[in-house]
């Protein structure tokens, strides 16, 4: 089974056209006023035109109303959905589209996780950050520690073409994200650095 590869907090035309041409599965665009990877709704449109239709356009929101949600829904061709916040399951499904829900998993005890709190979610994304933190930070959890779950893992925090091997075959997950790994400064990637972390995706298998 190929994992699948996910590019979060894009911000410029040349890295989306890098990411595609090394074979991505999925676009991020961040809609996190705070967050320094955010981009307003405009930018995302213009950014979009360069998107094919066979990659998923992920939008990732933080505790943002369900009007602001569903604005950007109407606005902009996303295919699917990222929750980074304190979202429940029955918030999270009213949107009409895929979701994922970010699951912090750094500087609690993973035992007092509950991971079934999202049935309908379509993967569970673990990161390294802490609760009630912002995603993109670069830190990974003890991939070690990770407990059974029984729904899609993406994996994401920390990773980079060094280590993205590795994670693959602790962990087997059915996909990775990657944002500051790939990167020269927040929202800028490197186009290297795309290259050489698919090409070490592609060449894991779980």
């Amino acid at each position: 089974m190929r994992v699948k590869i996910k590019i979060c907090g894009m911000t410029r035309a040349a890295d989306i056209k890098a990411a595609i041409d090394a074979g991505v599965d999925a676009i991020g665009f961040v809609f996190v006023p705070k967050s320094p990877r955010y981009i307003d709704t405009d930018k995302a449109l213009a950014l979009a035109e360069h998107i094919p239709a066979e990659v998923e356009l992920v939008g990732l929101f933080m505790d943002s109303p369900a009007a602001t949600i569903h604005q950007h829904c109407h606005q902009l061709p996303l295919t699917a959905l990222q929750f980074h916040g304190a979202e429940d399951n029955d918030f999270c499904r009213q949107f009409e589209r895929p979701w994922v829900k970010t699951v912090a998993m750094g500087g609690t005890s993973l035992e007092e996780f509950e991971f079934s709190a999202w049935p309908d979610a379509c993967a569970l994304l673990l990161d390294g950050h802490r609760a009630g933190e912002q995603g993109g930070q670069g830190l990974a959890y003890d991939w070690s520690k990770t407990p059974e779950i029984s729904q899609r893992i993406i994996l994401a925090g920390g990773l980079n073409s060094d280590n993205v091997s590795a994670a693959i075959q602790q962990l087997k997950p059915w996909a990775v994200d990657v944002s500051s790994g790939i990167e020269i400064s927040p929202g800028c990637k490197d186009i290297r650095l795309i290259e050489s972390f698919c090409n070490a995706v592609k060449a894991s298998h779980v």
